[in-house]
């Protein structure tokens, strides 16, 4: 997969669907127009996330605009898990990191509101572009010397991944290469043969790397956690934002390049090794400490593309699947 290459087939990183303005109960508009101070005029709906409920640039009769999510568990439980999670998060994030900042929000117990600052951006193109990727690394620099407000109440990257970087554990005790040669032979999610004989070959090593992940997570920066094409924007100015933090921790400050990488490969952005090692962030991070960290997202990222899919987002497993093939690609160069 090439940069540039507008033929390759990207991976869809869209729910798939959205609520609008009008599918919202009355009087959740009603409390988003009282938040906001002025009735809406125009609704701009976002075409990137997973999310399935309403995210979308709302411009006011004012004249400004401010972007909104809004979420119920009808449309995805975890996603109002998510929505709250954030807004925790966005009481945590210092001035200079480059991430909306939250104007207020509502919770009702069963709606979850957040509206931000509305920034007049755009996510990289893709297959990504070699001048956005650049200006997209450079701001890696900066945030990985971040680290959240005095008082925070972020968790522990190592915490916060302790069950997801379980994949290779699960796929063992399930029956390893059997179970293996199954996911091989899925053809609405395909596995590189070479690869699913590498991974069978290899399992064994994969349970050790992956056990040896949560150690190498730990540190004091702030970890954005979930950085791909859909949640970064780029604005006229070529300022690069970081949206969407509700997965943040804090850990190593090299995880959020690494963990980013893969998404980058598979979206035409070139080898994600060579990026990696290119980068000031990746500076005195050994090889056995990355192997280790690659591992357990690939297993996190190989387990959970084969369960069912969650409620209202039917993209999101083959995306997965996608990532972790593109993670195991990349680890298996270091063996």
């Amino acid at each position: 997969m090439s940069t540039g290459d507008a033929a390759v087939e990207l991976p869809i990183a869209f729910s798939g669907q959205r609520l609008d303005w009008r599918d919202l109960p009355r009087p959740v508009r009603g409390r988003i127009e009282e938040l906001a101070h002025a009735q809406v005029t125009v609704e701009i709906g976002a075409t990137t996330g997973f999310s399935p409920g309403f995210a979308s640039v709302l411009e006011l009769s004012d004249g400004h605009a401010v972007f909104v999510k809004a979420v119920s568990p009808e449309q995805n439980p975890a996603s109002v898990a998510l929505a709250r999670a954030e807004i925790r998060v966005s009481a945590s994030l210092p001035l200079h990191v480059p991430a909306p900042r939250l104007l207020w929000s509502h919770d009702d117990g069963t709606w979850v509101v957040l509206g931000f600052e509305a920034v007049p951006g755009l996510a990289p193109e893709l297959p990504w572009r070699p001048q956005d990727l650049r200006l997209v690394l450079d701001a890696l620099v900066p945030l990985a010397d971040a680290e959240p407000l005095p008082g925070h109440d972020l968790p522990r990257a190592d915490d916060v991944l302790a069950e997801d970087f379980t994949g290779w554990r699960r796929l063992a005790a399930r029956g390893g290469a059997a179970e293996l040669d199954r996911a091989g032979d899925d053809a609405r999610m395909p596995w590189p043969r070479d690869l699913a004989d590498w991974c069978r070959t290899h399992l064994d090593r994969l349970v050790l790397w992956e056990q040896a992940a949560l150690p190498v997570l730990a540190g004091d920066a702030l970890v954005h956690g979930d950085l791909r094409a859909d949640n970064i924007m780029i604005d006229e100015s070529r300022t690069v934002w970081f949206i969407d933090w509700p997965h943040a921790s804090v850990g190593a400050p090299w995880l959020d390049l690494a963990f980013m990488l893969p998404s980058v490969a598979l979206q035409g952005g070139g080898a994600p090794h060579a990026i990696f090692r290119d980068h000031p962030v990746a500076d005195g991070v050994g090889d056995d400490d990355l192997r280790a960290a690659l591992a357990g997202l690939a297993g996190y990222f190989v387990w959970g593309a084969r369960q069912p899919a969650p409620r209202g987002i039917p993209n999101l497993r083959p995306f997965q699947h996608a990532q972790g093939m593109a993670t195991l690609e990349w680890l298996r160069g270091l063996t």
